[in-house]
């Protein structure tokens, strides 16, 4: 059985590392902000796939994360970041 070689960095990780950026801005992973149990900011979403006043499920590309509280409201959208206000109870990745 072969041995597997280390993988080189690629140019995205090299890029990170010399510009001194964080990594997950330059691949597009999702960043989530919690604000006490009343809001969320969520940053590199792929859009809504279910919303309500007690969940909420956002495409993070990667991951679905779908969020669960009560009176639950999309306060802000835009192509790359969201606001989510209400009662938070639960995040969960999945």
């Amino acid at each position: 059985m072969a041995e597997k070689k280390p993988r080189r960095p690629g140019l995205l990780e090299r890029t990170v590392e010399l510009l001194d950026l964080p990594a997950d801005v330059l691949a597009g992973l999702p960043r989530l902000e919690l604000i006490g149990d009343k809001e969320l900011r969520m940053e590199n979403h792929k859009g809504i796939l279910a919303y309500g006043s007690e969940e909420i499920h956002v495409s993070g590309g990667i991951c679905i994360v779908k969020i669960t509280g009560r009176g639950l409201e999309l306060r802000a959208m835009t192509g790359l970041e969201l606001l989510i206000t209400g009662q938070i109870e639960q995040i969960q990745l999945t």
